[in-house]
């Protein structure tokens, strides 16, 4: 996949996920900004960080409880270590962060 179509891939599903924050009834404020990067900040003060990674051709998930990358595979993002589905490891990250349970759906 060359770096266009990755972007237009990873642009996508940063938009996708922007709308469900939007839905998102937990204690959050999010911030898009230029270049493919969404910061969510919490009630307590801590952020997490979602990012396209262009060179790697991955979407990046930085969080209180560590790094995570995820690929593209199938139509979903899964993640380069253990296969693990982006928006469940993104809603573990989010309860574990907002003290509360939070589920997103992709």
């Amino acid at each position: 996949m060359n770096e266009a179509d990755f972007n237009a891939l990873a642009d996508a599903e940063l938009d996708r996920l922007e709308g469900l924050l939007d839905a998102c009834t937990a204690e959050i404020d999010y911030e898009v900004k230029p270049g493919g990067i969404i910061e969510v900040e919490f009630e307590s003060g801590t952020k997490i960080i979602v990012n396209r990674h262009s060179a790697a051709r991955e979407i990046w998930l930085a969080a209180k409880s560590g790094g995570f990358h995820f690929r593209p595979e199938a139509g979903r993002w899964v993640g380069t270590r253990d296969g693990a589905d982006f928006y469940a490891v993104l809603s573990r990250c989010m309860s574990e962060q907002a003290g509360e349970s939070v589920t997103l759906a992709g």
